[in-house]
């Protein structure tokens, strides 16, 4: 068993592959937090050196509460620090106090109620403990759940509150985990940013006080990622500890990291309390989202790497989860709104002729869709632009030897359109206020998804368009934060809850939509990176990684992704020089180098191409098709950072480490210096590779130790790509 309790200590001890974690249960019925880091096989739970922060005394009232470390703190009985959980009670109080009841271990790993999570296919994969705490004034239970998966070192975590009292309980905030840890001599990583630039790396001390990211926009959003960690001060790629929390949720959220008078650091992380409640009558119950926690000793690279398996192969789902991705090529930059058929199966053809596997049909085929200010909700093709029918382009497209994709916003409304006209209450609104509808929302509403009639119509518009087409693909796209968040449906108790429901609903109708549809590639996208969460991975195994498709800032982009998302979770494309985000140009090969570190495409006119340009598109889709195997399924490390300094490199290995593909960036050249040397990871130290096309072959050590020698370039945002194999 991966978790063992002590009766006699009344310690559970659970161990992953290489990471402990130590509760344990104080004679007052507090559960206390003793340990998490490297494994410990044998311990003497009386070394007082161990378990010294619990050697605290409950007959003494001055501060024992405030500085024992807890696995799920209350407010209200002396400790003063950022509780877990805050609940209010029928008589205005919020004051509560869960104490241990009971537990149960057992092999496997359940299922969260209406939630995504990781999961495992077989029970010897993951031990789950359960343990029990209640409230007895109340009558509130709250089971706090833990999962210890055998070949990471990761433990997952939920929360769930039952309500077994005579009254209602209103939880007002309601976190999935908590950890004390006993310093602050950390630092603290988030991936921050907004449209365009999404999840830049952000590293900073811990100081006293409360240091947080969250969302309050509905969705997790470009602004922040549901995910922080904690980093050693000596840590780096390779080096130091690290520890990892990633929420699987898609909504509002909340990180937090409160560092008390003591100096010691306590992280939260769940659903955002700012406008959150949910009422639980008797009997009733709630699970908070879960939230992953990855334990590294060796650096932020194998914290990563532990992540980037874990999402890639238990909690991504389907049959595309082991499957290569196709090459694409998505009409959105090439037309925008402006195209006919024939100009789409010309770009289709041209695609065809270059190797191109997929064509994906953007935003503007619907309706009367010739801009952003009308027909979200009219899911009818339009006849002007395709007047032969969806059905019929898409077997022209078909019989070109291309699969096809479509573009879809299934949860936004147009004012200017008949389903709006016809359901003016089906949108998230409060009652007598303005609706935000203007420019930067998009012109669009936002549809309400706590509503289950919404979320029937989205399932049986969107299946009858799937199953009405021989459709592989889809982009399902969300373009505007939620505004006068609301729900005619709800009472005025349970307003607030109107976000949580949102999130509900969606994940409803993403399980039902992918369920029908096995066979579809669905591609997630929140204008760009806005929604690329754990929770969306769970039903869409990949995301539009950016609106921005100029590969000088995808650099950026890209790295900060890679911190806790796999390459084949990224979609990433080549597109029009000059850049029409940016306006910067760009070479071909640089762009196709940056693209290819994800699910490669193109996003532009490929009618519009010069010979030499389809020369090199022909030839950068034929590489792809060679090594997308290992940097979709390999294992990726970081080697320099965009955030410091004017170079980029990774390397993308295969698990037997037999196959590995180099790339190195640097933006703006520069006079009168010497070559560099890079130095590799990941590969096997005894193993003679051959460098593809450099007529080489060097060990394994060298290129790891000694590196690899970059040829000295003349112009700015250039490139390079190494393709290694075992000889």
């Amino acid at each position: 068993m991966l978790i063992s309790y002590s009766e006699e200590e009344k310690i559970f001890h659970l161990k992953a592959a290489d990471m402990s974690y130590i509760i344990q249960i104080c004679d007052d019925g507090k559960i206390a937090h003793a340990y998490w880091g490297r494994t410990i096989k044998n311990i003497n739970f009386r070394n007082k050196s161990i378990i010294s922060t619990l050697n605290y005394d409950p007959k003494v009232t001055s501060f024992n509460m405030d500085v024992l470390p807890q696995e799920y703190p209350a407010y209200g009985t002396g400790d003063f620090r950022s509780p877990a959980y805050h609940v209010q009670l029928e008589n205005g109080s919020t004051i509560s106090n869960l104490v241990y009841n009971s537990y149960k271990i057992y092999g496997g790993k359940p299922k969260l109620e209406g939630l995504p999570a990781t999961y495992v296919e077989n029970d010897d994969e993951a031990d789950t403990l359960e343990i029990t705490m209640i409230d007895k004034l109340t009558g509130l239970n709250v089971v706090l759940t833990y999962t210890v998966f055998k070949n990471y070192n990761v433990i997952t975590r939920s929360t769930k509150f039952i309500n077994y009292g005579r009254e209602k309980l209103k939880l007002l905030k309601v976190m999935s985990a908590s950890v004390d840890f006993d310093s602050s001599n950390y630092d603290m990583l988030q991936l921050s940013g907004s449209w365009a630039r999404e999840k830049s790396i952000y590293r900073h001390a811990l100081v006293p006080g409360i240091q947080a990211v969250d969302s309050a926009r509905g969705f997790s959003s470009a602004q922040q990622n549901p995910f922080i960690a904690l980093l050693s001060k000596n840590t780096d790629e390779i080096n130091g500890e690290v520890f990892g929390f990633s929420l699987v949720y898609s909504g509002n959220f909340l990180a937090e990291v409160y560092v008390d008078q003591f100096l010691k650091a306590r992280v939260n992380i769940g659903i955002n309390p700012f406008d959150f409640s949910w009422v639980m009558t008797p009997g009733e119950s709630f699970r908070t989202p879960e939230v992953v926690m990855v334990y590294s000793k060796n650096g932020l690279g194998d914290m990563s790497r532990t992540y980037h398996k874990l999402y890639r192969n238990r909690l991504c789902r389907g049959l595309y989860r082991d499957k290569e991705r196709p090459i694409l090529i998505n009409n959105w930059e090439a037309t925008y709104f402006n195209f006919t058929e024939e100009k789409i199966k010309d770009i289709a053809k041209a695609g065809s002729e270059l190797g191109i596997e997929l064509f994906v049909l953007d935003d503007g085929w619907f309706g009367k869709r010739n801009s952003d200010n009308c027909s979200l909700g009219d899911w009818v093709e339009d006849r002007n632009k395709l007047p032969n029918g969806l059905h019929k382009l898409v077997k022209d497209v078909n019989d070109m030897g291309l699969a096809f994709g479509i573009w879809f916003e299934p949860e936004m409304v147009s004012p200017d359109s008949d389903l709006y006209r016809k359901h003016q209450d089906w949108c998230l609104h409060v009652s007598d206020r303005e609706r935000s509808s203007g420019k930067h929302q998009r012109n669009q509403l936002v549809l309400d998804l706590s509503r289950k009639d919404v979320c029937d119509e989205i399932v049986r518009f969107m299946s009858e368009i799937l199953k009405n087409a021989n459709i592989s693909y889809v982009k399902w796209d969300m373009n505007r934060p939620y505004t006068e968040i609301g729900s005619e449906k709800l009472s005025s108790e349970h307003q607030r809850e109107t976000a949580h429901r949102y999130v509900l609903g969606l994940y409803r109708v993403m399980d039902e939509i992918t369920s029908r549809f096995p066979n579809v590639l669905f591609e997630s996208c929140a204008s760009g990176g806005g929604r690329f969460d754990p929770g969306i991975l769970y039903y869409m195994s990949q995301t539009w990684t950016s609106d921005c498709t100029d590969a000088v800032e995808r650099l950026k982009i890209q790295y900060g992704t890679s911190v806790v998302y796999p390459n084949i979770s990224m979609g990433a494309h080549v597109s029009a020089c000059p850049n029409h985000q940016i306006g910067r140009i760009t070479d071909m090969e640089t762009r196709g180098n940056v693209a290819m570190a994800g699910n490669f495409g193109y996003e532009l006119d490929l009618t519009k191409l010069t010979e030499e340009e389809k020369i090199i598109v022909k030839k950068q889709v034929e590489i792809y098709k060679e090594i997308r195997h290992i940097i979709q399924f390999g294992d990726f490390y970081r080697i320099l950072s965009p955030f410091e300094g004017n170079e980029t490199s990774w390397i993308s290995v295969t698990e037997d480490k037999k196959e590995a593909v180099v790339s190195y960036f640097k933006v703006l050249a520069e006079p009168n210096i010497l070559p560099i040397r890079i130095k590799l990871q990941g590969l096997d130290p005894s193993t003679m590779y051959e460098i593809i096309g450099e007529d080489m072959i060097c060990s394994g050590d060298e290129l790891m130790y000694i590196g690899i020698e970059v040829p000295r370039e003349t112009k700015d945002f250039s490139s390079i790509m190494w393709r290694l194999k075992e000889v």
